[in-house]
């Protein structure tokens, strides 16, 4: 692997990119005079409080992130939360009780319905956790639904219906109806209908949780197939510690309406924001979640030792146990493209499997 030697970032390959998604101050009450409880909101008043003292149920009290290019931004908390609300406030199949929604610098709040519908058919496709196929159409008819519905021709659309299906693995079942498909597979449409609009982003609703564990594990390590070939910009509701530390870039943690924490998963680990954050995450076994790329340092003297056979970024870190622990040096991590993004030492290392259980044993007695 050749390695290009620039100023090492330490980062994550999404850190410098443009921002996609702007949210600033977003909020939702839902009540047909959501005012009364917006002023509670800005005031600081918590969802209980509202809830109490007008009977009025707050789904997103304060919300303010940026979303970059190419990034899996996963939001996640537990039930109430507000992480499924945030996903439809983003393309307005909830209406926003206050804020801004914008979209490369456009404010998808203030345009109108026409206009809506243009954006989210050119850039926005949802893939919702119950499959939501229709039963009495093929893996293909429903992979082009979208497309349908957008007027797209037929022949067009059933080409990037099955070009879609290819992608996922389902070409040579397209001609099967949803009844004849694992849940699994139905989910594969499910995603195959997402890709056909080729979306710039997509949103994913707990797109995995109905899944068996095992299946479950497939579909992520497909999405994260998927996000290397083509860079989508993805936001990813989940409410499960593992499957958020697997795929994401950075995470938001919500709590009663509000974001507790947003970072990533090296940095959560490393320092949660609050006890709620930190017990969220307990038990996450680092050394399965966190990769090569989660952990890197700029290395001390500005370039590692020569002669040391490079980590590739995406790599598991419990993978690097064994190289680490028998290296003269810290190792080198880098990009597909050869890009050094940092070092990994073993006192890096050690520090980062102390976040998760056990493993960090192995590599003191290596």
């Amino acid at each position: 692997m050749t390695m290009i030697l620039p100023t090492p970032t330490g980062s994550s390959s999404t850190g410098t990119a443009p921002v996609r998604l702007a949210v600033r101050g977003l909020r939702k009450v839902f009540a047909d005079d959501p005012s009364p409880a917006l002023e509670m909101l800005r005031h600081g008043a918590t969802k209980a409080e509202v809830l109490q003292r007008l009977n009025v149920n707050v789904g997103v009290a304060e919300a303010s992130f940026d979303i970059r290019a190419g990034e899996i931004f996963v939001i996640m908390g537990l039930s109430g939360s507000g992480k499924s609300t945030i996903v439809r406030l983003l393309n307005r199949l909830i209406e926003p009780s206050e804020g801004e929604i914008r979209l490369d610098g456009r404010d998808l709040t203030g345009l109108s319905y026409s206009a809506l519908v243009e954006v989210l058919r050119r850039d926005m496709s949802m893939v919702f956790q119950s499959f939501a196929l229709l039963p009495n159409r093929t893996a293909l008819e429903n992979a082009a639904f979208g497309l349908e519905v957008a007027g797209v021709k037929r022949g067009e659309r059933r080409r990037a219906a099955l070009t879609a299906l290819e992608r996922v693995g389902l070409a040579d079942y397209a001609d099967r109806y949803p009844n004849e498909l694992s849940g699994g597979m139905q989910q594969r449409v499910g995603l195959a209908r997402a890709l056909a609009k080729n979306p710039t982003i997509m949103l994913m609703d707990e797109a995995f949780s109905a899944l068996d564990p095992l299946i479950r594990s497939d579909m992520q390590g497909e999405l994260l197939r998927l996000q290397r070939e083509d860079a989508r910009t993805i936001v990813f509701i989940s409410h499960d510690a593992e499957e958020a530390m697997r795929i994401a870039d950075r995470i938001a943690v919500m709590e009663d309406g509000r974001i507790a924490q947003i970072g990533t998963p090296a940095e959560i680990l490393r320092a949660p924001a609050d006890e709620y954050v930190r017990a969220f995450f307990r038990g996450v076994d680092a050394s399965r979640v966190l990769r090569a790329r989660d952990i890197a340092r700029p290395p001390d003297d500005g370039l590692p030792q020569p002669g040391l056979e490079p980590v590739a970024a995406d790599t598991p870190i419990h993978a690097l146990l064994g190289r680490v622990a028998a290296a003269p040096g810290p190792l080198p991590v880098v990009e597909a493209d050869g890009r050094l993004i940092g070092v990994i030492s073993r006192a890096v290392l050690l520090e980062a499997l102390d976040r998760g259980e056990g493993a960090g044993r192995e590599v003191r007695h290596v």
